[in-house]
Order: C-alpha cells, then structure tokens, then sequence
C-alpha cells in the first residue's frame, strides 16, 4: 500500500486525500499552515504539496528531502524544478474542475491529469483510474493557460451571458442548453467545423448592431470574441462526409 503524505488541505488537497483513500492508499492527516513542513517527508513513499502555486517552491524548500521520498505537486503551471532540492520529483496536475473537496473526489476519478518526473505519478493516476499526458516543464504555462481558457474563461464568459439574459427577461438555462449542444458539436466536428454566426458568415453589419445594443461594459469582451471567431473562420474545415447512400460525384 502507497503511503502518502498531503501539504495543504484546501479543495485540491482534500479532493485528492479522499480520492486516494477511496482507491485504499494509505493518506495521513493533512498538513495545514501552521503545521512544521520540515518532517512532511519522512515515513511516506509520496508527499504531494497542493498549495497555491506561488507557494510550491517556498513549501518544497522547507520540507527537508528524504531519498526514497517523491516529492510532487499539483500545480499546472510549473515544472519539477519548482521541487528543488528533493531528488525524486513530479508533477501531477488534474485536468478537471474541483469546486469542492466532495465533487473534487468523484472528478478525480477516471480524469485526465498531466504528469512529468517520477514513475510515482503514474501510479496515482492508474489508481484513480484516470489517463495521463506528458508536459515538459517548458510548455506548463501554455498548458495551463489553455487549461484556465477551457474552465475558468468559459465560467466568466457565461457569467457575461447571465448578465444579458436577465436584461432581457430569458431564461439563462435556455443559454445554458444552447453552450452544451455547441461543446457537443465541436467535440464531433472540431472547433473551426463547429463555428457558426455572424463572424463565421462575415456578417458584419449584425455585429454592429450587437455592438450598439450591448452596455458598454459587455463590449469590449464582445469584440475580443468575435476577432478569435473571425481568425477560427478562417482556418480550414475538414470536408463533410458524403450522406449515406449517396456516391462521391452526386450533388
């Protein structure tokens, strides 16, 4: 049984214990603040610090390295230098949304998550049951500036289309249908092939006129969106697939 040993009982940290615990691994009481990190290393095969991430590095140089010891974090923007100076490191960032420690731990179960270092990384994610990806340490920050655009840029963006609904008097789960049927159509067609509007038919007179209705507080979001929409309705489609019994050369 893997003994492991957690820095920072926050949503990720208590997601993880519980999770892991679930997968009967051994977790010991997490370690909080207050408590002396020096220690955290010993009588442990893995020692997770799932801190902030502008606290990685000043955690792991307080913990004082123990050579059979994996050191790891959970942070998706840094790479196993940020564990200096433990000599067995990894990296082991959960690509999911963890809005509390309960739903965390399901999430966690069967995710994806991006490894780097120790072989031990693997081992969590198979106990999980999850999938993994390699990152080096030099593409982190535009893995996890992709991972931030995925979740957290798209809970802003329908923040903005909550705002507008209710200006409206429309039911935002009406908005709420219409975002699921759209990540539906690009995880079956791809982005470009999925895009549709006025960008994508160059309608431009209807993007004024949105631009005239909106508040000026929503416009300059707007327009950020439609010139990304523009430079996607560009890139090239795939072609479609010809209709089922149809030959090749038929119109």
């Amino acid at each position: 049984m893997v003994r492991v040993r957690i820095i920072g009982p926050g949503r990720a940290g208590t997601a993880l214990a519980r999770a892991l615990t679930a997968a009967r691994w051994d977790v010991a009481p997490l370690l909080a603040r207050d408590d002396d990190p020096a220690p955290a290393a010993r009588d442990v095969d893995l020692l997770v610090i799932a801190t902030p991430d502008d606290r990685v590095q000043e955690v792991a140089q307080a913990v004082e390295p123990v050579p059979g010891t994996v050191v790891a974090h959970l942070a998706g923007s840094l790479g196993l230098r940020a564990l200096a100076p433990h000599p067995r490191r990894a990296a082991v960032h959960p690509l999911v949304a963890l809005p509390t420690p309960a739903v965390g731990a399901r999430r966690l179960v069967g995710s994806w998550f991006a490894v780097a270092g120790d072989p031990l990384a693997h081992d969590l994610v198979r106990a999980l049951r999850g999938q993994w990806f390699e990152v080096p340490d030099a593409d982190r920050p535009v893995y996890h500036a992709a991972a931030v655009i995925a979740s957290n840029h798209l809970v802003a963006l329908l923040g903005q289309v909550e705002r507008l609904s209710d200006a409206v008097g429309v039911p935002f789960e009406a908005y709420l249908d219409l975002a699921r049927a759209t990540l539906d159509n690009v995880a079956a067609l791809g982005p470009a092939a999925a895009l549709t509007g006025p960008a994508a038919r160059g309608d431009e007179a209807t993007i004024r006129r949105h631009l005239r209705a909106l508040p000026p507080e929503e416009r300059r979001a707007y327009r950020v969106l439609v010139d990304a929409a523009r430079r996607l309705a560009q890139e090239p489609r795939p072609a479609p697939e010809a209709a089922p019994g149809r030959g090749k050369h038929e119109q």
